[in-house]
């Protein structure tokens, strides 16, 4: 039985663990030739270890697949080039990239330093950036490919002691649709998906308050694995005509999220002075504001299907 992926090569960064490794498994079981990148950092993205990245790739070719294992840190734009480079040296063609690799450096707003700042921008933001800017040239080529993101709730909607972390996901979202208007004339695609998953990356998350604990105990009910065949999808041929769109996967259920539109407005043609403002437009507008402390448990408060 043929896969979806079938003749297909796939890069996907951060593949040793987690959502990564589980996209990498799916894809190769769809006939995908797979590029395991993971530089096997720890979760704040010290030190290093080829056993994550490798042991993937083993998982892969053990099971009948075709994979080679890069150890490249995408923040650095040098060594990004060679996910790509392994690509065409092995397989002959790059197909699709899933940017996935990413880093935690989580503190209360307060608290938080420039180097927590600037490491998480560089890997999760900056590091997407140069894996797919590395693809470009060949996708253009062939007038074809695919870019995937992952993304997060924590971009879209927001979460406590991650402003380097949001504004990184959210960046994707914004780099995303930047690449697809781009590159719609060459037949190239780009999308982001926002799992719910509980992974290393998640593990993390404060379970003090009965609140809390809920959210966690939500979170640890959703694997890895349900991420993987949207990603597998995105990929494939099958979605040729789907392009900048922001997905959602939590558990057996798929979303599509909106993009920023607006949702209310107020004129007057004499214009406005800060009085006006307060007295006229916020109690018009209040009606559709965000509430101040929303968190994605906020929007995502039932169970997980």
């Amino acid at each position: 039985m043929r896969g979806v992926l079938d003749g297909k090569v796939v890069a996907i960064t951060g593949a040793g663990r987690g959502i990564g490794r589980e996209i990498a498994l799916r894809c190769a079981l769809e006939g995908a030739a797979v590029i395991v990148n993971d530089p096997g950092v720890a979760q704040e993205g010290d030190g290093g270890d080829c056993g994550p990245a490798q042991t993937t790739t083993d998982d892969i070719v053990a099971a009948g697949g075709r994979a080679h294992a890069n150890l490249a840190n995408v923040a650095d734009p040098q060594q990004s080039v060679t996910i790509i480079e392994d690509a065409m040296q092995h397989f002959g063609r790059i197909d699709a990239v899933v940017n996935n690799a990413g880093i935690l450096r989580d503190a209360i707003w307060h608290k938080m330093s420039y180097e927590d700042w600037k490491s998480v921008i560089e890997v999760n933001l900056t590091g997407a950036f140069n894996v797919s800017r590395a693809a470009t040239p060949f996708f253009r080529q062939q007038q074809s490919g695919s870019f995937i993101h992952l993304t997060s709730t924590s971009g879209l909607i927001g979460n406590v002691g991650q402003a380097n972390y949001s504004a990184a996901k959210l960046g994707l979202v914004a780099l995303s649709q930047s690449i697809a208007l781009d590159m719609a004339p060459s037949g190239v695609r780009s999308n982001c998906i926002a799992p719910f998953a509980w992974s290393r990356m998640t593990s993390s998350l404060p379970a003090d308050t009965p609140e809390q604990k809920q959210r966690v105990a939500r979170l640890q009910a959703m694997s890895a694995d349900k991420i993987a065949p949207l990603a597998a999808y995105l990929a494939s041929d099958l979605s040729v005509a789907v392009s900048n769109q922001v997905f959602c996967v939590r558990k057996n259920e798929i979303l599509l999220f909106s993009k920023p539109r607006p949702i209310r407005s107020i004129a007057k043609l004499e214009g406005w002075t800060a009085k006006a403002i307060a007295e006229e437009v916020i109690p018009a507008l209040r009606p559709g504001f965000a509430r101040v402390d929303e968190v994605s448990a906020h929007v995502f408060a039932y169970d997980p299907i």
